[in-house]
């Protein structure tokens, strides 16, 4: 890791009207680090996580991204246009629901090859050998490239989003509960793909989930949220360990009960 963070969160506040979505949330983001936001329903996450990414415009506070020419930028100075174009090429977000990060009516080689020509390749040849070559990284068959989305299952949908993704080279990918709505078994080696993957690329990530085994083995640091603010933070491992905060002793102790 770099002395320079990647990502800068400074005070991040989201109100609607009188309800708080999240107050009050600093940290700093370093380059291969990879930051587990964890809670319950409602805490705040899925808020944090969007206003992170620019999907949604925070109250107050400010968000800051170290470029690829070493110069921090406020998210939120930045034009539409420049913000589309940073999720586009240096940036990924993973939804829970793959449908909603896939066009289920082109093919799979298409949904990958799309965010290829998003950073300016035009070689059919070239794109389609790139996206055979990362639907292998992701565990999906070379013969099912000209297949859609909507023929395969939940597992394979959400690797094809991952493939999709990654193939841009992103530094920084948003993570909304990766896992969530696959049968355990499904959940383990998508798991086990995604360390590999954020491994092999040093990828910086933000993961948002309400599942401790899924922070555990993904991230390096952790927040803990509940009712919009954050209770407690450190090494993952750490927080897990010797919780601190009342409420994460009874996140973990809740997991270990069942």
């Amino acid at each position: 890791m770099t002395d320079e963070p990647l990502l800068r969160v400074r005070s991040i506040s989201k109100f609607y009207g009188n309800r708080i979505g999240c107050s009050d949330i600093s940290f700093d983001l370093y380059p291969g680090e990879v930051l587990a936001v964890v809670g319950e329903s409602g805490s705040g996450k899925t808020t944090l996580l969007n206003c992170l990414s620019t999907r949604l415009l925070p109250t107050s506070g400010s968000v800051s991204y170290r470029m690829r020419d070493g110069l921090f930028h406020d998210l939120y100075r930045m034009s539409e246009a420049e913000r589309r174009f940073l999720m586009r090429t240096d940036w990924g977000f993973v939804h829970q629901n793959p449908s909603d990060g896939l066009r289920m009516t082109v093919s799979a080689g298409a949904n990958v090859g799309e965010r290829l020509m998003a950073v300016g390749q035009r070689h059919y040849g070239d794109i389609r050998a790139t996206a055979t070559d990362w639907l292998g990284r992701v565990e999906i068959s070379a013969d099912r490239i000209d297949d859609q989305p909507r023929a395969f299952s939940g597992g394979m949908r959400q690797r094809l989003q991952i493939a999709r993704n990654l193939v841009t080279g992103p530094r920084l990918v948003f993570m909304d509960e990766p896992t969530g709505g696959l049968d355990v078994s499904v959940q383990a080696r998508l798991l086990d793909l995604l360390r590999g993957l954020v491994h092999e690329l040093g990828l910086s990530a933000i993961v948002v989930t309400h599942d401790l085994a899924v922070a555990r083995l993904l991230s390096h640091r952790m927040i803990v949220m509940k009712d919009g603010h954050v209770v407690e933070s450190g090494l993952t491992d750490r927080v897990l360990d010797d919780p601190q905060a009342p409420y994460t002793q009874l996140l973990v102790s809740s997991i270990l009960q069942v």
